[in-house]
């Protein structure tokens, strides 16, 4: 039921019920046509499934992210992403139905210029600013589909742009090699997993000896160690889509081979490939500072760990293979996620064409002796290039 109605102030009032026998909402209006207006728009909105209670939104974004995140299934990885995100906006005591695109758009502002540490000078990396955008974005998405705002804020706004390849640090081969001759014997394997097949830390510290089958010459991802509080670990399944076989060149089994001999002898097949404390695989912190040891040795001290993967998947773009074995190699949930990393590497439109084109010209003609090894100059005189 809706009505307007003269209040004896002058003013109009316009009421009506979203539910029978539910509150009643109104609304105070100087002019009478203004009541009518907002009148037409709640009904309209509620015949068309789209009200919104306006007291709905006087929650701040802190307060429903707490109600919301309480909801949540979340693995622990997700949950601190989620709330680190969160945790670093700059409208979080924002009422819900107040917040426009101007709050997000300072805030994104706030992390690309204002935000330092590790290290940096300036603000967050373009990459990181994406995904805590992504996070908040999550969050104002669910008040929409609570119906608690009628309107995502944070829609159409733009995010500093990353040059392609601009956080992509390739090792050399030559770096790869001097890390692994001053690594010690005993983290000598795992950096070799890192860059041959490409695992990540938390995948090669979680290796269990079941999971290489030498003969075959194959080794399966099937869950990775995540920190947990203080110097415990953790040990849970793989990122989604992770689960994967790979394939190991034969150096490499021989290498495992050896390794597993040497240092992890036994017929448990649940031994840990890599021992840290107390029987468990080793703390990231610990990877950490065996990678550090052996990177200083090496005079690399620009190259991270993970820079191994991204070396092990420029060598597969190297040797030809498409996106999706690259895709599958790596553990990537999809395609997109590799393009988005690694699109920068494969050969473009025009590097292809350059290479049909030579070839063309070599079936044709062949390879054209130069004039120095026909014993003459370089550059002949001009008279020698006029025909009698």
């Amino acid at each position: 039921m809706a009505s307007i109605r003269k209040m004896p102030n002058g003013r109009w009032q316009a009421q009506f019920r979203p539910v029978p026998g539910g509150k009643q909402i109104t609304k105070t209006t100087r002019r009478k046509i203004d009541a009518q207006k907002w009148l037409d728009e709640q009904t309209a909105a509620l015949t068309t499934g789209q009200f919104v209670d306006p007291k709905a939104g006087r929650v701040t974004f802190a307060e429903y992210f707490g109600q919301w995140s309480a909801r949540q299934v979340w693995v622990p990885g997700t949950e601190r992403a989620m709330r680190l995100a969160a945790s670093s906006v700059t409208f979080g005591d924002v009422p819900l139905s107040r917040l426009l695109r101007s709050h997000v758009e300072q805030w994104v502002k706030h992390m690309e210029t204002e935000l330092r540490g590790y290290g940096r000078e300036k603000g967050l990396a373009p990459g990181t600013i994406r995904t805590r955008f992504n996070n908040v974005r999550a969050v104002l998405r669910a008040a929409v589909r609570d119906r608690v705002i009628p309107a995502d804020p944070s829609e159409g706004v733009r995010l500093p742009r990353a040059r392609k390849g601009s956080s992509l640090n390739l090792p050399t081969s030559e770096e790869v090699r001097k890390v692994l001759d001053c690594s010690e014997e005993h983290f000598r394997v795992f950096i070799a997993l890192c860059a041959f097949a490409g695992l990540r830390l938390g995948e090669a510290a979680a290796l269990q000896a079941g999971d290489i089958d030498l003969e075959a010459r194959i080794l399966r991802v099937t869950r990775q160690v995540q920190r947990a509080n203080g110097k415990q670990v953790e040990i849970r399944a793989p990122k989604y889509g992770s689960e994967r076989t790979v394939y190991l060149a034969d150096v490499l089994v021989e290498m495992l081979r050896d390794y597993l001999e040497k240092h992890r002898p036994g017929e448990n097949r649940d031994r840990w490939l890599f021992e840290g404390e107390q029987g468990l695989p080793p703390h990231q912190n610990t990877v950490g500072y065996w990678w550090r040891k052996a990177r200083t040795a090496a005079s690399c001290e620009s190259i991270r760990l993970h820079d191994l993967r991204h070396f092990y998947a420029s060598g597969l773009i190297a040797a030809g293979c498409d996106v999706v074995t690259v895709q599958r190699a790596l553990g990537h949930s999809s395609a997109t996620i590799t393009l988005n990393t690694y699109a920068h590497l494969w050969p473009s439109a025009a590097d292809r064409t350059r290479s049909a084109a030579s070839g063309l010209i070599g079936d044709v003609l062949g390879k054209l002796p130069s004039a120095s090894e026909d014993g003459e100059d370089d550059d002949p005189p001009a008279a020698q290039l006029v025909p009698a």
